[in-house]
């Protein structure tokens, strides 16, 4: 049966943007008072991003971040999208989310990934001997799926909180790997063709095809994350999207900065080249009126058969973005 927007949950990744001017301290306001209005709107979810030595990420204590937001909501479900799990001890997690959970029991979800989330000098400090981490990735999941179990209570090493609460996993990915994992774990799939569409379709294929029901999940879920822009015109919302474009020139070039204020044109901002590296890691991205959102969605869901859409916007003013998830949540609820 074909899927309708309406009939599927959208939800929110937040990568914690600290905006040119700001502080993250300003950011780390910002995403809870977007919380607390994506909450009222029917967001199902709002995720936050490991990333470190960006200077224009601010979450990169995801789980104290995914605390505090959790802390200011009451029902949207809060978690990461994700932990970058060969950076830390699967134990360390384990008691991490495994409080967060016993503080907001029934909201929290675990997104795990494999990459650094940063780059390779800045792994080196984070991981030390462990640079090769990323190698025992699936075996570390399922490390922390047992931390996790209440048969792990027999074990001389246990995740206290953490041992026996319910605490969904998810496996984030932006490749073909991570897809077999997923499937052969039998766990929900997110992945990220916000930067990543280069292998979108390859990767939910195998995880679709390759899916053994688990415990945690009987049928495949796939959960999409793309750029999203909304105003009440096309132009306005082509406009607030130079900031994004600007953050990814930054990407391609090497030079990041803070999220810059949008401009009229990128002509003379970035080269040919920049602009063609930009454009294919953003080929998920979707800027538009309503009509022109319902109309594009509609059609990346016809093309996908997604189950879940989330949503994330580089929007430089504050209003600007709460409007943007707001004219979204009309979107997708058909009005």
């Amino acid at each position: 049966m074909k899927k309708q927007l309406t009939s599927i949950p959208y939800s929110v990744l937040d990568l914690a943007t600290v905006i040119e001017g700001k502080k993250p301290a300003d950011t780390f306001k910002n995403s809870l008072n977007l919380a607390q209005q994506a909450e009222g709107w029917g967001y199902h979810r709002y995720w936050l991003a490991e990333h470190h030595n960006m200077i224009s990420v601010a979450s990169s204590a995801t789980s104290v971040v995914i605390g505090h937001i959790a802390g200011g909501t009451k029902s949207i479900r809060v978690g990461s999208g994700g932990i970058m799990l060969p950076n830390h001890s699967p134990l360390v997690i384990a008691e991490q989310f495994g409080t967060l959970e016993s503080l907001f029991p029934g909201r929290i979800d675990l997104g795990l990934g494999r990459a650094p989330g940063t780059d390779q000098l800045t792994a080196m400090a984070i991981r030390g001997e462990r640079m090769n981490a990323a190698n025992s990735f699936p075996q570390d999941v399922l490390k922390l799926q047992a931390y996790f179990s209440a048969e792990n209570s027999t074990s001389s090493v246990r995740a206290i909180p953490g041992e026996g609460l319910d605490i969904p996993i998810w496996i984030l990915g932006s490749s073909t790997d991570s897809a077999r994992l997923a499937a052969a774990l039998g766990l929900p799939y997110a992945f990220a063709s916000h930067f990543a569409p280069a292998q979108f379709l390859t990767a939910i294929n195998i995880y679709r095809q390759n899916f053994k029901p688990s415990d945690h999940l009987k049928e495949p879920y796939v959960l999409a994350c793309v750029n999203i822009v909304a105003a009440d015109t096309d132009a306005e919302a082509n406009k607030l999207a130079t900031s994004l474009y600007q953050l990814f020139r930054g990407i391609v070039t090497g030079k990041r900065s803070l999220l810059q204020p949008p401009v009229e044109t990128m002509e003379g901002i970035w080269t040919a080249y920049e602009e063609e590296q930009a454009e294919q890691m953003l080929a998920c991205t979707f800027t538009g009126n309503k009509e022109t959102l319902s109309r594009d969605l509609q059609e990346f869901l016809d093309q996908t058969q997604v189950d879940e859409l989330m949503t994330t916007s580089h929007i430089f003013d504050h209003q600007a973005r709460l409007k943007s998830y707001q004219l979204l949540s009309e979107v997708f609820k058909g009005i």
